[in-house]
């Protein structure tokens, strides 16, 4: 605890109101009785363990899930390409600059998490007692929003079960899934909402976009449906693993 006080008080200069998060984090600590017999070292490395776990398990979830609708919906992935190429070119790969031109591809991830929400269930305690839709909820009571059915409620989405892309650039262009739109929370919302948004939404788009437009992508064996079947558990994973064939659909020069 010494040792990172007095780093940090070197890098900033002995500046107060910088605190980055793990800072917030061990000072928590340092005045709590209740986990002092974990060092400040041991909380950091379990802090950014569970931080890249979480982060790297769920976005390999949902860039599962987008590959296997779009080989379910032939003409969405064709639109996602055509975007791609008008956009982008063939001569090179796509950069971290060029998601915000990419508006179908943003709606495809927007609509794979609205119908395969990473993790489908989150969890909140109730601090103290409460009446929630009629009901008495006492306090530490573990509630579960199941946003995989609100995500499918009829009397907001048409279609609900359908994956349509272009949903999101017409009736529902103007809702969010950072937390302002409860009827599509993927990573949550309020206080608890995930700390790793940002980083994911761009790890997602601009894997799903190199991805889609380095490689013209069918299914093994060719041209058989995609089995969406899922497997319970903390993230929504698919219960058969997805076999895809990649044939490289740019000059050989942009892989360099």
């Amino acid at each position: 605890m010494a040792r990172r006080a007095q780093a940090k008080k070197n890098f900033w200069g002995g500046k107060k109101g910088q605190e980055d998060f793990m800072e917030v984090m061990l000072s928590i600590v340092a005045d709590s009785e209740e986990i002092s017999s974990y060092d400040a070292d041991t909380i950091t490395k379990a802090t950014c363990l569970s931080l890249i776990l979480g982060g790297t398990d769920t976005t390999t979830v949902t860039m599962t899930w987008a590959l296997s609708l779009l080989l379910n919906n032939r003409e969405a992935m064709k639109k996602a390409q055509q975007e791609l190429d008008l956009q982008i070119g063939r001569e090179r790969l796509v950069m971290e600059s060029d998601v915000k031109k990419l508006v179908y591809l943003q709606a495809v991830i927007k609509e794979t998490m609205r119908l395969y929400p990473a993790a489908p269930l989150s969890p909140r305690e109730s601090l103290e007692d409460c009446t929630l839709a009629g009901y008495h909820i006492p306090a530490s009571t573990r509630l579960l929003v199941n946003l995989s059915k609100i995500h499918r409620d009829p009397q907001v989405w048409s279609d609900p079960a359908e994956f349509h892309p272009e949903r999101f650039l017409t009736t529902h262009n103007d809702i969010d899934f950072k937390g302002q739109h409860f009827e599509l929370i993927p990573f949550g919302s309020g206080r608890r909402v995930c700390p790793g948004i940002s980083f994911a939404l761009q790890v997602m788009q601009l894997t799903l976009a190199n991805f889609l437009h380095a490689f013209d992508i069918t299914t093994v064996p060719k041209d058989e449906p995609i089995d969406m079947t899922e497997e319970f558990g903390l993230t929504s994973m698919k219960a058969t693993p997805l076999e895809v064939h990649l044939t490289p659909r740019l000059p050989s020069s942009a892989y360099a």
